[in-house]
C-alpha cells in the first residue's frame, strides 16, 4: 500500500525521510542567515535533537495559524504565551497587531484567499519533495506569508554586502521549489509572491513578487545541491559539523587542541 502524505503526517519522521523539504534543504545547506549543519539535521531527524521555537517564530506561527484556521489548537498548544488570566503576554501581542492590519488590506487579503496549506509532491534532481503553500490561488500565483522583524531591515553578509531578508533568510529557494512542484502537478508555471507583514509597533505590509530569475537561480543552486545533501541523508557519508550550533555544542567531544586561528573557524 502506498504512501500517502497528509495533513496529519506531514511533519513526521517517516515523512522527512521519504521527502526533502524546503525547510530540510535549508538545515542542510544553510542560508546567508544561519549557516547549514549536516550533524545537527542527521540528529533531529533521528529524534535525538530537538530545538524549541524562539519566541520570534511563535509569533509568526500565531498569524499562521490565524489564516490557515488552526489558531484555536495553536493556543491550545501553547500555554506559554498567556499570563495565568488568560490574556496574551506582551511580547506576544504584536501578533494580534499584524492580524488587524494585514486585515485592513483588501489587497493583501487578495493573495491570501487561495487554498491554504496546500499540499503537493513532486520531484527535483530524482528526489521525491513535498511542499505547503500558504495561499495557493491555482492559475494565477503561490503566496508564502512571512512575519518579520522589519521588511526594510538591511542585512550584511560578507561579500555580498547587504541583501533583503527574502535573500538572507532563502526565501527565494522556497519559492523557487514551490514554483517547480506546482509546474510539474499543474502544467502551470506561477508567480511566487511574499505576503510580507513587520513586527514593529505600527506594521508595516507588503506583497513582494520575487523576480523569476532570482527563482531560476535558486532552483538550480537546489539541483547543484542536493547530490552531496542525499549522501549524508541516505548513510552514506558522515555529516559535516558546523561546530557553532548548540546541537555540536551539545555533542562535542574534545580529542585535542585547537589554534587560536581556529576559534573564528569557517563560519
Amino acid at each position: 500500500m502506498g504512501y500517502e502524505l497528509t495533513e496529519e503526517n506531514y511533519y513526521d519522521e517517516e515523512s522527512d525521510m521519504r521527502y526533502m523539504s524546503v525547510s530540510q534543504f535549508k538545515d542542510f545547506d544553510g542560508m546567508l542567515g544561519r549557516a547549514g549543519c549536516e550533524f545537527r539535521k542527521m540528529k533531529m531527524m533521528a529524534g535525538e535533537w530537538r530545538e524549541e521555537p524562539s519566541t520570534a517564530m511563535l509569533v509568526g506561527s500565531y498569524v499562521d495559524s490565524f489564516f490557515d484556521g488552526s489558531l484555536p489548537q495553536f493556543q491550545m498548544d501553547h500555554p506559554e504565551l498567556f499570563n495565568k488570566d488568560g490574556s496574551l503576554k506582551s511580547y506576544y501581542k504584536s501578533a494580534e497587531t499584524v492580524i488587524e492590519r494585514i486585515q485592513r488590506d483588501e489587497y493583501f487579503m487578495k493573495f491570501m484567499s487561495g487554498e491554504k496549506q496546500k499540499i503537493m509532491t513532486g520531484e527535483i534532481g530524482g528526489i521525491p519533495w513535498k511542499i505547503k503553500m500558504d495561499s495557493y490561488l491555482p492559475g494565477i500565483a503561490i503566496t508564502d506569508l512571512k512575519v518579520v522583524k522589519s521588511i526594510r531591515e538591511k542585512n550584511w553578509v560578507k561579500d555580498l554586502g547587504y541583501v533583503t531578508f527574502i535573500e538572507y533568510w532563502g526565501y527565494d529557494t522556497q519559492g523557487a521549489v514551490y514554483q517547480e512542484i506546482v509546474r510539474q502537478n499543474t502544467g502551470e508555471k506561477l508567480p511566487f509572491y511574499i505576503a510580507a507583514a513587520s513586527k514593529e509597533t505600527e506594521p508595516d505590509i507588503e506583497v513582494i513578487q520575487v523576480e523569476q530569475w532570482r527563482l531560476d537561480n535558486a532552483l538550480r543552486h537546489v539541483e547543484a545541491a542536493l547530490p552531496t545533501i542525499m549522501q549524508v541523508k541516505n548513510g552514506e557519508r558522515e555529516p559535516d559539523r558546523c561546530e557553532c550550533c548548540d546541537c555540536c555544542k551539545h555533542f562535542k567531544i574534545l580529542t585535542k587542541p585547537i589554534t587560536v586561528e581556529e576559534i573564528i573557524g569557517k563560519y
